[in-house]
């Protein structure tokens, strides 16, 4: 089988250009886009985490200029805006800073839309915040998908929060703390909620390879989805860097972490890397794949295929072992 590319709902940035920075340009976004196209994402939701109000109504502003654009705006799927809407806790909170974080607001989340030009297409939340499910009908009822991350929720809160419309959870295995108790915490509902579709990143970084197998066995191939979650700093050498108000290291096998707290600050791989490691642990045949990859993501958007095939990008071909750029 071949196709033009893999389909990604959360990449934050590429080469020390990050969505949620100051100082964003339409040209900073059209050279990203044209770099994932050529190296096998074909379309892309661009993802801003916990930021600034001013950066916000800045960011958002262009990139809804750039969907508009002929040439690259096809391969603009919709914004994802991660926050900052999420939990305070550290061990939550992850990268996102903290001065940032708001409660959850119907006015806010309008605003962010109309400086978006209506194309914020993703919004994640956590859950468990007094006021969340308020909200989330209020972006479900505009046809917004909202996904649940970066939260601390209990059995009762996810299940208002479903309840409510909320459909998906982002990089479900991630976004939570290092130590939680082994029965009662996010991660089993989740995964045992068969009206939950889930985000994974499959990068060899964030989840263990048995973890994966467990989820693609709770989750099926019908709600399970592949994403990068790549950090700005994917594509840079390893190192020291300044990312997300946080001193990050970037080891030699690619890892992105905090320097104090050592949790993640996001993938240094791309959906081709993702989708070939999660190929080399031998779960899926080649279609399964594709749908994880490919298929599902643009379903979750309420898609269809044609939306992206006719797209000009490259030929991506899988080889029995691993898919390759063409």
């Amino acid at each position: 089988m071949i196709r033009n590319g893999f389909v990604d709902l959360q990449f934050n940035g590429w080469m020390g250009t990050d969505f949620t920075s100051p100082g964003l340009t339409a040209d900073d976004i059209r050279r990203i886009t044209r770099e994932q196209v050529a190296r096998g994402t074909i379309a892309y939701c661009p993802t801003l985490i916990t930021g600034d109000q001013e950066t916000y109504r800045h960011n958002l502003g262009v990139l809804a200029k750039v969907m508009s654009d002929v040439e690259v705006g096809p391969h603009l799927l919709g914004i994802h805006l991660e926050g900052p809407f999420i939990s305070p806790q550290p061990g939550a909170r992850g990268a996102h800073p903290e001065k940032f974080v708001r409660p959850p607001s119907c006015d806010d989340f309008d605003r962010y839309q109309e400086w978006a030009g209506g194309n914020i297409r993703i919004l994640t939340v956590a859950p468990e915040i007094q006021g969340m499910d308020v909200l989330i009908r209020h972006a479900v009822s505009r046809g917004v998908l909202v996904s649940l991350g970066h939260h601390l929720a209990d059995d009762d809160a996810l299940q208002r929060a479903i309840d409510a419309g909320a459909r998906c959870g982002t990089h479900i295995g991630n976004g939570i703390p290092n130590q939680i108790d082994r029965h009662h915490n996010p991660l089993w509902w989740q995964l045992a909620c068969d009206d939950l579709t889930g985000l994974f990143i499959t990068d060899g970084q964030h989840l263990p390879a048995p973890m994966i197998k467990v989820m693609l066995r709770a989750k099926q191939i019908e709600r399970f989805i592949v994403v990068s979650d790549a950090s700005p700093l994917a594509g840079l050498p390893p190192g020291r860097h300044h990312i997300f108000g946080l001193d990050v290291t970037i080891s030699d096998t690619g890892r992105i972490y905090s320097t104090e707290s050592q949790s993640l600050a996001g993938s240094h791989s791309t959906m081709i890397e993702c989708m070939n490691h999660l190929s080399s642990l031998n779960l899926l045949e080649e279609k399964d794949l594709w749908t994880v990859g490919f298929d599902n993501p643009l379903r979750l958007l309420g898609l269809t295929s044609e939306r992206v095939t006719t797209l000009s990008g490259p030929e991506v071909r899988f080889d029995g072992k691993q898919f390759k750029v063409l």
